[in-house]
């Protein structure tokens, strides 16, 4: 990250802006519109000032600013679209001790200003850290087209109760999960509908209901969710909302930067890795670790590599799950396992893991063809499931043994 992304509060405060064109003009409504006080320095200004015209708030001067005009100032625009003018501007604004920004001249520049997708009080700023401003433009546009107007007025509703639910929810985590429930629930269907007194009855009704339920213990949720080959772009939606509701993570070794970055900065990580001969945890410390944090009611992300059902365990850690009765969802990684994937189909319920389906289809496969060799009937029925039913979670070896099996069945050697 190039640079540091904040929002300023200029209410009320000083912002410098030189030039007359439209580069100036848009920095001054950019400045009024957070509520600054702006003074402009230039020589004639264009038909673009004209909407500024009586504006208290705008100060013109007809010169080139001097020092004494930048002191006291929290921000400095160069837009006058000259080097050398702009530069002035800069050495006065770094001389008086304030951040500047010139147009289009990054290293005349404290600062950068975003794109802005304003949807007041909710504001998204998109910025290239001055690489490409005109890509940061077209994102910009596509989430104009992407996030209703009406977000907006939902950011503002939730803001009026926001002191009494602080109140009323002490703790954080359940104080989250409130508003959580509440963004995600008819609450907000309402607020964008205009039916806000709708929207307050919900509201009061799910802080009721909370109240009703303060003497009772909460329980969490667990999370296993697969990240394919561990590239961002192929997480399903459903995945990186769950990763940013968590509130602890424990992930494995073939779990990349990228992929945990896209977690919640602030949940607790637990890197649970393992590789031949060298394990951090054992499979039964994973699962009695998720099942322990669900019962202290965290929301537990299990993030895997690959699929959670492919060679992953995830079977083991949902049967774990499921014998204390803590709720589960299970996301796995969004592009299929190739021939385990197509065997199993989509809907292969997650207390069927995946790889114990295909092993035991493989095992019946080879014991048909020792048998064959053997000189059994091509027609003869399957003799039994090699993969055996009694290790049906364990045994990734499973496939060498129903080799052996099938070989001693037949006479051979195996």
């Amino acid at each position: 990250m190039d640079h540091l992304p904040i929002f300023l509060d200029i209410r009320g405060k000083t912002v410098v802006v030189t030039g007359g064109g439209t580069l100036a003009a848009r920095r001054v409504e950019r400045a009024l519109g957070a509520g600054a006080r702006v003074k402009v320095f230039a020589s004639e200004l264009s038909e673009e000032f004209r909407p500024f015209q009586g504006n208290a708030a705008v100060t013109y001067f007809h010169r080139p600013p001097e020092l004494d005009d930048l002191k006291g100032a929290i921000l400095a625009y160069g837009a006058e679209e000259d080097f050398a003018r702009d530069k002035r501007l800069r050495d006065l604004a770094t001389e008086a001790g304030v951040l500047a920004n010139v147009a289009d001249t990054m290293e005349l520049c404290d600062f950068i200003s975003p794109a802005i997708l304003d949807r007041t009080p909710l504001v998204a700023a998109i910025s290239s850290s001055g690489a490409s401003p005109i890509l940061a433009r077209i994102i910009k546009a596509e989430l104009e087209s992407a996030i209703p107007a009406t977000f907006g007025e939902l950011s503002a509703f939730l803001r009026r109760f926001r002191d009494e639910v602080a109140l009323r929810i002490t703790d954080g985590v359940r104080r989250r999960r409130f508003w959580e429930d509440v963004i995600e629930s008819a609450v907000a269907e309402r607020v964008m509908a205009g039916d806000f007194a709708g929207a307050e009855a919900g509201l009061r009704a799910k802080l009721a209901a909370l109240d009703d339920a303060a003497g009772g213990k909460a329980i969490g949720e667990v999370y296993l969710v697969g990240t394919g080959p561990g590239d961002p772009d192929l997480l399903t939606f459903r995945a990186l909302r769950l990763m940013q509701r968590a509130d602890v993570v424990l992930y494995d070794r073939l779990i990349g930067a990228r992929i945990m970055d896209l977690v919640r900065r602030d949940a607790t990580r637990i890197y649970v890795g393992k590789q031949a001969s060298d394990h951090t945890m054992s499979q039964d410390e994973i699962s009695h670790t998720l099942v322990r944090l669900a019962l202290e009611g965290r929301r537990v992300l299990r993030l895997k590599g690959g699929d959670p059902f492919i060679f992953g365990r995830g079977g083991e850690e949902i049967e774990a799950i499921a014998r204390h009765g803590i709720p589960f969802q299970v996301v796995p990684r969004r592009h299929g396992g190739g021939g385990l994937r197509r065997l199993c189909g989509d809907s292969a319920h997650p207390s069927r893991p995946c790889t114990n389906l295909y092993l035991r289809h493989r095992s019946r496969q080879e014991w048909r063809g020792r048998s064959q060799l053997a000189g059994a009937h091509p027609a003869a029925p399957d003799s039994g499931d090699l993969y055996g039913t009694g290790d049906d979670r364990r045994g990734h070896g499973g496939l060498r043994r129903a080799w052996r099996s099938a070989g001693h069945a037949c006479g051979g050697s195996g």
